[in-house]
């Protein structure tokens, strides 16, 4: 009987805290994606300062919920199910590397089995898409301090920017009569290598992204698994029960 034809059995492979960690996430990229490319455009599309306040402002809310999201995320891969837990995810463990080379020989055979986690070459690009996570939610919470004093540095930025002579707590956004200007200057250059680097990894992991979906689409058509779906119901189709 080919391949082709062998009869597939559905098996649970993602439990239901890894496919809200999943969703939850797109929608937060999403959302961020499309705020940060407005605030990126601020000046170019005249949009006035409380605008701009506001605009920043729900991009923080938004992070905030990213950021808990994924935080939640990594605590899960210490206790979640077999498929979730960093052993799983990650690329380490006894016989990585002989797995990964396998794999990557017999798909330049043409030849393709369905995994029922991540295969080899699925955690190597895992691992990147979850630093490239990581750096962006870290540098945010930064900018999020200098740019509208949010939390959970948002106090220690306006203290930074009013300097020996102005009030902290009447620090605002936007508004230069409430900073002394050389206190100001110096947070702001401070931030420059946050932003630069928030940026960056912004258009790094929009291309991750697009990877991954292409690679995802491209292999559940290949290797008939479900692979999309699964995401949604947590169960696969694989010819055989998963070896784990």
């Amino acid at each position: 009987m080919s391949e082709e034809s062998t009869p597939r059995l559905e098996f649970r492979i993602w439990d239901r805290t890894t496919r809200w960690f999943h969703w939850i996430n797109f929608i937060c990229v999403l959302g961020l994606a499309g705020i940060g490319t407005v605030i990126l455009n601020a000046g170019d599309l005249g949009v006035p300062n409380d605008g701009k306040i506001l605009l920043k402002t729900t991009h923080v809310t938004v992070g905030y919920v990213f950021v808990l999201n994924l935080l939640w995320r990594i605590v899960w891969g210490f206790f979640g199910g077999p498929y979730s837990r960093w052993t799983a995810v990650l690329p380490v463990g006894r016989g990585y590397f002989s797995r990964l080379s396998a794999q990557l020989k017999d798909t330049a055979r043409g030849h393709s089995d369905a995994h029922a986690g991540h295969s080899p070459a699925g955690r190597l690009a895992v691992t990147v898409l979850f630093l490239a996570l990581a750096v962006q939610g870290t540098t945010g919470l930064v900018l999020a301090g200098t740019d509208v004093y949010m939390p959970p540095f948002g106090g220690y930025f306006a203290e930074w920017a009013a300097g020996p002579d102005m009030d902290p707590e009447a620090v605002r956004p936007y508004a230069p009569d409430t900073v002394d200007k050389s206190s100001y200057d110096e947070m702001r250059a401070f931030r420059k290598p946050f932003i630069g680097t928030h940026v960056n990894n912004f258009y790094i992991l929009l291309g991750l992204i697009v990877l991954h979906v292409v690679a995802v689409v491209f292999l559940d058509i290949r290797e008939r698994a479900s692979i999309i779906s699964a995401m949604f119901t947590g169960r696969k189709r694989l010819q055989r029960p998963p070896d784990r």
